[in-house]
């Protein structure tokens, strides 16, 4: 397979072109009521259930360092809404993986969403 390095690219449809840099480096949506169930992703290989609420995405490909951000949100039916958040000393983020908490409206109670979403940016490997 062939690589083509660019700096830049726009998206056929698109009036602006965008860095690479800007590009997610991983993202995935996540059905996590009952058995967890990844709707739709990249770079996710696969997610662990460690509880309610509480679930590591594991990337394909590994990121550079641990320096990377993220972002997350969900939600289910009518106006409940999702915190997503890592900010857990004992899960400490790695570059194989990012353990993430699901939480429910008032930020503090771990929660099986119907639908909870995250995005990384950052260097991969």
């Amino acid at each position: 397979m062939s690589t083509i390095v660019i700096s830049n690219i726009k998206a056929t449809g698109e009036t602006a072109s965008r860095a690479v840099s800007g590009v997610a480096a991983a993202w995935a949506n996540l059905q996590g009521t009952g058995t967890p169930t990844l709707q739709d992703s990249f770079n996710i290989a696969s997610v662990t259930d460690h509880g309610a609420g509480d679930y590591s995405y594991n990337f394909t490909n590994n990121m550079a360092n641990i320096n990377y951000c993220y972002g997350g949100g969900g939600g289910g039916t009518g106006t409940q809404l999702v915190c997503v958040t890592n900010q857990f000393t004992d899960h400490p983020t790695t570059t194989s993986a990012i353990r993430v908490h699901v939480l429910y409206e008032n930020g503090q109670n771990p929660w099986d969403s119907p639908r909870s979403t995250v995005a990384i940016h950052g260097d991969l490997a």
